[in-house]
């Protein structure tokens, strides 16, 4: 079996809509794909109609989370945390309130970084960044886009520095995000489970060190994302190492974004043991399944 635990589609920053997405998956040979747009769940519906035959759709969600912390290792700092949930009941009421305040900030910080760029001197408009959005949830991505379109830069990484949207950047603006061990929480009490989304993805700004992840676990954390592609092989090595010291299930995904990621299905996989360690962890998991 080829398991993909971790895709976005164009219901946040993914360019492909969902039902593309999962057939895409079918075509690069994978058995099971979780589809974990951020902070939304609008994807579901239509991704679980277009499940190709032999295909498994695993519904999941990829949640902003931030936590401050005195740290132990490298003292206070705020870190940007991602949490893959999956499989958790989308109509509880408490998590669903949050998705809908967490969609709603990114709408008011996509705003702001707008206004921002534009004092800057970059010719970017709020409805160019919405069309790019397409009605999906809008994310950093969007603007990024839009930069790329109008010349501000000359590829979409460009736009994640200092010099423009990139954390501690001229532009960047802060938006509301939860607490990592309320997501935990969360996701948990709306019967599902959570994976810590590439912690050491230095490259994009994730560092979450050793004693978060280990409080996540004592939490309720089940996974923690070990192969990733923007993970180096000694910090997969390190990851991997951790979670079974930590009793995490170490998954591996592509984080999928379409034309932004090079539509890299399937590059990154979870095995079937650690898939069914997962599987078996959320309660009535397996009727929340979508199989083609």
């Amino acid at each position: 079996m080829r398991i993909d635990l971790h895709s976005h589609s164009s219901v946040s920053d993914g360019t492909l809509p969902p039902a593309e997405v999962v057939r895409s998956a079918a075509a690069a040979g994978l058995d099971v794909l979780a589809l974990t747009d951020h902070d939304t769940v609008s994807g579901w519906a239509e991704a679980a109609r277009a499940v190709p035959s032999g295909l498994t759709l695993v519904p999941g969600i990829e949640l902003s989370c931030r936590q401050d912390t005195a740290g132990a290792e490298h003292g206070p700092r705020t870190y940007s945390v991602h949490m893959l949930g999956y499989l958790f009941d989308p109509a509880e009421p408490v998590l669903a309130a949050e998705r809908d305040r967490l969609r709603d900030d990114r709408v008011h910080r996509a705003r702001a970084t707008v206004a921002r760029l534009r004092e800057l001197g970059a010719d970017v408009t709020w409805e160019q960044v919405r069309e790019i959005a397409a009605g999906g949830v809008v994310g950093r991505p969007h603007i990024a886009r839009a930069m790329l379109e109008s010349g501000v830069v000359k590829e979409t990484d460009q736009a994640f520095t200092e010099q423009w949207i990139g954390a501690g950047g001229r532009a960047h603006i802060s938006r509301y995000a939860l607490d990592p061990v309320c997501a935990v929480a969360l996701v948990r009490a709306a019967g599902g489970v959570c994976v810590l989304a590439h912690p050491r993805a230095r490259r994009r700004g994730y560092l979450v060190e050793d004693h978060l992840i280990a409080a996540l676990a004592s939490a309720g954390l089940t996974g923690v994302e070990v192969d990733h592609p923007d993970h180096t092989a000694p910090d997969r090595a390190h990851l991997r190492e951790l979670a079974g010291t930590l009793g995490l299930v170490p998954t591996g995904s592509s984080d999928d974004h379409g034309d932004l990621t090079g539509h890299r299905l399937g590059c990154e996989t979870t095995s079937p043991a650690d898939y069914e360690a997962l599987i078996s962890a959320a309660a009535g998991a397996r009727a929340r399944l979508h199989t083609g």
